[in-house]
């Protein structure tokens, strides 16, 4: 029952504001141009601030780990790699394969993983090298994926890949972890005035994160594309955690490190993959699909992950 309680605790909340933020949707408190402002907002301010706050007052000597990070980036890129080829065999549908592809792999680490982070150590805890090891990653690999697979695919789009790397290089997130890192290792002081102003909007970002992701939801569109969307959801969700957690455990990452090996595996697919999709002319009714679904149906399986993990005594 502690266990249960202590799983409970960690992700009924999590998703209980992101259903407030649906409700204020629907009922017209929220509208369309105030959520993108406000998811904005999250990701270029306090999203970053937030990280910036975590690792700057944090020992950068102490934290850092190689090892954490390449682990995090080498299963990411086999993920990557095996999804695409078995699911270029048996899945004959080219125009949908890039964003089956995409959708099975692309977590929502940076957005609804920091909050769910922050919800059980009070704190991002170890999700910004989880972050360096797999945000960079994620975005190229769209790229190449939606590149070479789709309606009209005609090879690698040079174009969007200069423009994905460009992103990742001005990635608000990255550069926030970045600048906190280089604080904590040159050990800057901060006046205290400072500090708190800095606090004052980083406790902002996983409240306003959770909102902008309930008004969001667009339950209607999980019901297309039914098959496909199971497969990426059940990939994204179980399979690919089931498959790289014990590996985890194996070489000794617990507590905060496993908790961000979990959001990485077993968090929802990202909401940009959608804008990406897009922008590299899919239509993107399956990826909208996948969202909705995993984003609904972690509540059950992120419970359940921590549940599982909490009673082996590892978080």
């Amino acid at each position: 029952m502690e266990q249960l309680l202590f799983s409970l605790n960690a992700t009924v909340p999590v998703f209980l504001v992101m259903v407030i933020g649906y409700i204020l949707k629907r009922i017209g408190l929220l509208d369309e141009p105030f959520v993108k402002t406000l998811n904005q907002f999250n990701f270029k301010v306090s999203l970053p601030v937030l990280l910036f706050q975590d690792i700057s007052t944090s020992d950068f000597y102490g934290v850092w780990d190689t090892r954490y990070v390449l682990y995090c980036f080498f299963v990411t890129l086999i993920s990557i790699a095996a999804i695409w080829g078995i699911a270029g065999l048996f899945y004959k549908n080219t125009d949908l394969l890039g964003e089956l592809v995409q959708a099975s792999y692309r977590s929502s680490a940076a957005v609804l993983g920091i909050a769910f982070i922050v919800n059980i150590y009070g704190n991002s805890g170890m999700a910004p090298l989880m972050i360096i090891g797999t945000v960079p990653l994620y975005n190229i690999a769209a790229v190449l994926i939606l590149s070479f697979t789709g309606p009209g695919s005609h090879g690698l789009d040079r174009s969007s890949l200069k423009s994905s790397v460009r992103g990742v290089l001005t990635n608000p997130i990255l550069i926030g972890i970045f600048l906190g890192m280089l604080a904590s290792a040159l050990r800057i002081p901060f006046p205290p005035i400072l500090s708190k102003t800095v606090s004052n909007i980083a406790v902002l970002a996983s409240p306003l994160a959770l909102l902008g992701l309930g008004a969001g939801f667009e339950g209607r569109k999980a019901l297309k594309l039914l098959a496909p969307t199971f497969t990426a959801s059940a990939l994204k969700l179980l399979i690919l955690p089931a498959l790289f957690l014990p590996l985890a455990i194996h070489l000794g990452f617990t507590q905060e490190k496993l908790v961000a090996i979990l959001i990485m595996l077993a968090s929802p697919t990202t909401a940009s993959c959608y804008i990406m999709a897009k922008n590299m002319g899919h239509e993107g009714v399956l990826t909208s699909s996948v969202v909705v679904a995993t984003t609904f149906l972690s509540s059950v399986t992120l419970t359940a992950w921590v549940f599982l993990l909490r009673s082996m005594r590892l978080i």
